[in-house]
């Protein structure tokens, strides 16, 4: 149902694709429908945007759609069940080297709050308490240590393989792909994983129920730019290269809405932020872990959404290597910054 009312949307657009309207485009009764898993805190800038109704003021209806890791926010644009994708960078990389040409939007993430890994307890009570140490652990039967990843190919596994890699213990763990927090958690209690990759929510909630422990938290100052050298885009909000021309004023009233929510964002103060979307989306999960996550980027990010050259380029580290199968892709070839420069000239 989604793929007709997308078609039939883009089929009357041929007056928002002009490119005589860059900074007038305006649309009015558009559906935009947008996915991205598992259901956690670095999700929820779309959700806010339609709470606090910047959509309705751009004359669009938001639908959410989501799943139990970031690859599906992939698999359902590449689909074309959903208009607009919010997941990790490489994604969009991967879609565009698969013969599906994207572009991405915005940034709303610039360090890797899923790049966390959480051990388990037991094993960090016994001296498990670094990357390193977990590399050189043995599980029972003599096996490398278990480390799960939502999915293989989402974006825990990009920064978590990565962080092994560059402190050159590749080999030294087996990843899994472990799926959302209804999966992860039980597997990391019952010792069927060693190790998982994890938000910050995930870290609170791991910890508080006393089956888990951080060894490696993005949210501590240094972390991430230690082993990535800076910051750069993570989760970004992405679209087909079909869309952007086939209906400009959707791609423009989209953009505009989630960057009026980055904005509110960055001066609203988090209890705010978390009572705008706990009861809707997060009913019956810690406070204490959703915060942690909505709070996650006040520390880290500016919230502009602004992707350069310089940080594009940081990005190379973690996306063209060896497993990851994405060729390398040049900054104007993958990142369209002129909505977002619209939405900024428009919301001074």
């Amino acid at each position: 149902m989604l793929v007709t009312r997308r078609k039939a949307i883009m089929t009357g657009a041929a007056l928002a694709a002009s490119p005589l309207l860059p900074r007038t485009l305006h649309a009015e009764g558009k559906l935009a429908t947008l996915a991205f898993g598992p259901i956690t805190s670095v999700y929820a800038i779309g959700m806010i945007a339609d709470l606090k109704g910047y959509f309705r003021d751009e004359g669009v209806t938001l639908k959410l759609l989501t799943g139990n890791a970031g690859t599906f926010g992939r698999q359902t644009l590449a689909a074309g069940q959903v208009m607009f994708a919010h997941g990790d960078a490489s994604h969009p990389l991967q879609l565009t080297a698969r013969g599906k040409p994207c572009k991405i939007l915005l940034a709303t993430e610039m360090v890797a709050s899923y790049a966390s890994i959480v051990v388990r307890k037991d094993l960090y009570d016994a001296g498990i308490t670094s990357v390193e140490k977990l590399a050189a652990y043995k599980r029972p039967d003599g096996a490398k240590p278990i480390v799960a990843a939502t999915a293989i190919g989402s974006g825990t596994w990009v920064y978590g393989t990565y962080v092994f890699e560059s402190r050159g213990l590749a080999d030294k763990v087996n990843w899994v792909a472990g799926g959302g927090s209804s999966t992860m958690f039980p597997s990391l209690e019952t010792r069927q994983f060693d190790a998982i990759m994890a938000a910050p929510s995930w870290i609170v909630e791991t910890e508080t129920r006393g089956f888990g422990k951080a060894i490696y938290n993005t949210a501590e100052a240094g972390v991430f730019e230690k082993d990535f050298g800076g910051t750069l885009p993570v989760l970004v909000i992405y679209v087909l290269q079909d869309t952007i021309d086939q209906d400009k004023a959707t791609v423009q009233g989209f953009v505009n809405a989630i960057y009026r929510a980055m904005r509110w964002v960055k001066t609203a103060p988090l209890d705010e932020v978390y009572a705008l979307v706990a009861d809707k989306y997060f009913a019956g999960i810690d406070p204490v872990a959703v915060k942690a996550e909505l709070g996650f980027d006040k520390a880290t990010w500016a919230y502009d959404g602004w992707i350069d050259q310089a940080s594009y380029d940081r990005g190379a580290k973690p996306w063209y290597r060896k497993g990851t199968d994405i060729p390398q892709t040049k900054y104007q070839d993958i990142v369209e910054m002129s909505f977002l420069d619209a939405a900024r000239a428009k919301y001074k």
